[in-house]
């Protein structure tokens, strides 16, 4: 099966400087996939050679199979982009821009498209929204709307350019829970953010670029395991002994912090604090953390 997205060896320059330094990666169908990095690392630059916004100077970008260049029509059919700048038209209403949007990949309109736009509306909670003008919306309903804009095409692969950033509780787990459905229904989710828990609880696989390149690419469980570790947290009243030192990995505090491979190394690290007759106060386990693999690789 053809990959959902194919980068190979892809550059682009803005004058002297390198946005992109020769990224190659694939993402297969079906995939919720994260592309990670911090600001300028060249996440926005790709995804918008992906889109045909800008032109790469050297390199290849396909989506389903189809060259973004030579094939570009049907590459930007298969493609659904929500980007991190609300863009809107004033002048129509939310039911309208979809309408409009759908015109723009040759969707005409009747019962089939206005079936699905009502659909879109009321999983992303705009039923209420549909007849206001965009100008009446909040920042929030807007980028509700970029969302709505981006499927109603109905496109294979969905790119999520930072979709939550700024965004309410609310929206963030409704966008999540209908994004997660149409994983679910075989779309294909390509994910940049710069909240970590999101990608780390939704996604399968992670890209993290750092300066135009790619430094790691993995599943995030083993990313995880690779960079981070669980740790046992307690917090003890008085001293540690003598004996325990050693495999204690860090102090904070009455805090100290036990490195653990699995749960049932909490009982046995347990087990010994109370033999040597320490008083736990407190206790937490702390699972591997995404945030924790980030910083590493980004210092590394």
């Amino acid at each position: 099966m053809q990959p959902a997205i194919e980068v190979e060896g892809v550059e682009k320059r803005f004058g002297q400087f390198v946005a992109l330094a020769g990224v190659s990666l694939q993402v297969q169908q079906g995939e919720f996939f994260a592309l990670l990095g911090p600001n300028g690392a060249g996440k926005t630059t790709l995804i918008s050679a992906l889109a045909g916004l800008t032109r790469a100077n050297a390199g290849s970008l396909k989506v389903m199979g189809f060259d973004v260049s030579s094939q570009y029509r049907d590459a930007r059919k298969a493609l659904g982009i929500v980007p991190q700048e609300i863009v809107f038209d004033p002048f129509f209403s939310v039911r309208e821009t979809l309408r409009f949007q759908a015109g723009y990949f040759g969707i005409a309109r009747g019962a089939a498209l206005d079936s699905w736009i009502d659909e879109l509306l009321a999983k992303l909670s705009l039923g209420d929204k549909a007849d206001s003008n965009m100008r009446q919306l909040s920042g929030g309903m807007k980028r509700r709307v970029l969302v709505a804009q981006a499927l109603v095409h109905r496109p294979p692969v969905i790119v999520l350019d930072e979709p939550t950033a700024g965004v309410d509780v609310e929206l963030r787990q409704t966008l999540w829970s209908f994004v997660r459905e149409l994983n679910a229904k075989g779309h294909t989710i390509l994910l940049t953010t710069h909240y970590l828990e999101e990608a780390q609880q939704l996604c399968t696989r992670i890209a993290m670029m750092k300066q135009g390149r790619i430094v790691a690419m993995d599943t995030t469980e083993h990313l995880l395991n690779a960079f981070s570790e669980r740790v046992l947290r307690v917090k003890i009243d008085g001293e540690l002994p003598a004996e325990l030192q050693q495999a204690c990995a860090k102090q904070e505090g009455a805090w100290h912090f036990f490195p653990i491979h699995d749960y049932d190394e909490v009982e046995t690290r347990l087990s010994q604090l109370r033999q040597s007759g320490v008083h736990i106060v407190n206790l937490e386990v702390a699972e591997p953390d995404l945030e924790e693999v980030f910083v590493k690789l980004m210092h590394k």
